[in-house]
């Protein structure tokens, strides 16, 4: 059996980027496109699939809150991971730690992924970009104090990261309002193009996650970096390529077929094999009713925050569309599964079925992320009534933050699928 390549991941929170590079994981079957991935299915249970396995295996993972801490290794140690590889530190630490001979990263690392903290350049959020007025540990910063630790400069220590280890490749993710901020993708990608063993970094290219079969209007910047000294020739000068761009990121395997900006090529093959967006109900349909669930405790809780009008986090889901952005909302204001018609519900078959006006559960969001149902995002204490290791509020927020899983499937099975093509055999590293 071929031996796994190494992923380091940085900022995992719960575990969507490295969940989706390791596969074997089951998502609904209306998300993957046969007519291109077949190959993809290992097993098909009822109206899922799992997915095989990838050649990707997580060996080390890293993210400062202690509930994604509590959910990734509850969950991966279910999958036979030593849950000892998550290191509930801020990547600044682990960084100073190295260079004091108090820490090491793991050796003979082929990919560093990270999603670095999106809150700074979210179009959402106060976009101070560089300038956070947070420090890398989540605190507030001193005025003029940290600027190289603060949380929008966070992407410079997984730099860092990737200079120490040395993979093959890298890859970066964040929020498409980072594209919109200044020049601030364009300093990014000089900054990871100045790493000193040097990468060719592919310019950042904005993914829907739609079109990959994920029933979400969520949108995310994706940058990726191939190491010259085992790229082959043939590409060492291919960097602002659009070609080359469109075949380093997955392909996608859906449309909008509402799109008046659309254009398919109805003379390719492979446009015409396209699926249509996957609706949110036909995700959602075969989970049962908070009240009426007993063995899932993600299922069973949904915040309870009441309707605010106008703001944030007040919108019904459209069960025949996208579903929107599911944000890291700990807060409670989470889109409503159906709202009443008193508030402009349009669910009006479930609300003459008596079915009560309420947000998203947790497994609704989950499911919208493309996470399995066996992970578990609420982990009740049992010895101490009313306490969680992992609280119904935590599980929202780390839900939020994370790489949809079936997305991380994607540009792994792309990238595993060109890394012959990409690379030299050079086994000394």
């Amino acid at each position: 059996m071929m031996q796994k390549k190494r992923v380091l991941s940085l900022f995992s929170g719960c575990g969507g980027m490295d969940l989706g590079f390791e596969g074997d994981f089951y998502i609904p079957k209306v998300c993957l496109n046969e007519n291109l991935h077949a190959s993809w299915i290992k097993k098909e249970n009822g109206q899922k699939v799992l997915l095989n396995e990838t050649n990707f295996e997580t060996v080390f993972a890293n993210d400062i809150l202690s509930s994604a801490k509590v959910a990734w290794q509850s969950f991966f140690k279910k999958r036979g991971k030593n849950p000892n590889v998550f290191f509930n530190d801020s990547i600044v630490d682990l960084v100073k730690k190295y260079q004091q001979n108090q820490f090491n990263f793991p050796n003979n690392i082929d990919v560093v992924t990270g999603g670095f903290p999106c809150q700074d350049f979210s179009v959402a959020g106060k976009r101070n970009g560089f300038f956070s007025d947070k420090s890398h540990n989540g605190e507030i910063c001193e005025k003029n104090d940290h600027l190289t630790e603060n949380r929008g400069m966070l992407y410079k220590w997984m730099r860092e990261v990737i200079e120490i280890t040395k993979p093959k490749v890298f890859i970066a993710e964040n929020v498409k309002g980072l594209v919109s901020l200044g020049n601030v993708k364009a300093i990014i990608e000089q900054d990871f193009r100045n790493i000193d063993c040097g990468y060719l970094v592919v310019p950042a290219k904005t993914l829907c996650v739609a079109d990959y079969g994920i029933a979400q209007k969520r949108e995310r910047v994706i940058f990726i970096g191939l190491n010259k000294r085992f790229l082959k020739k043939k590409f060492s000068d291919k960097g602002n390529c659009n070609h080359f761009r469109d075949f380093i990121y997955p392909l996608k395997t859906h449309f909008s077929n509402q799109s008046k900006n659309q254009q398919l090529d109805m003379f390719s093959q492979r446009n015409s094999e396209l699926l249509p967006y996957v609706k949110t109900k036909d995700i959602l349909s075969d989970l049962p009713e908070p009240n009426l669930c007993f063995d899932d405790y993600s299922q069973m809780f949904y915040s309870k925050a009441k309707y605010g009008g106008k703001t944030q986090g007040q919108i019904e889901i459209d069960l025949n569309g996208l579903a929107p952005t599911i944000r890291s909302e700990h807060h409670g204001n989470i889109e409503y599964r159906r709202l009443s018609i008193d508030h402009g519900g349009k669910h009006f078959d479930e609300i003459n079925q008596g079915l009560i006006e309420r947000r998203l559960t947790i497994r609704e969001c989950a499911r919208i992320q493309t996470f399995p149902d066996d992970y578990d995002f609420v982990i009740p204490n049992q010895t101490e009534k009313k306490n969680y290791i992992l609280s119904p509020s935590n599980a929202y927020k780390i839900i939020g933050n994370a790489v949809p899983p079936f997305l991380a499937y994607h540009v792994a099975k792309r990238l595993e699928t060109i890394w012959d093509e990409l690379f030299e055999d050079i086994d000394n590293k």
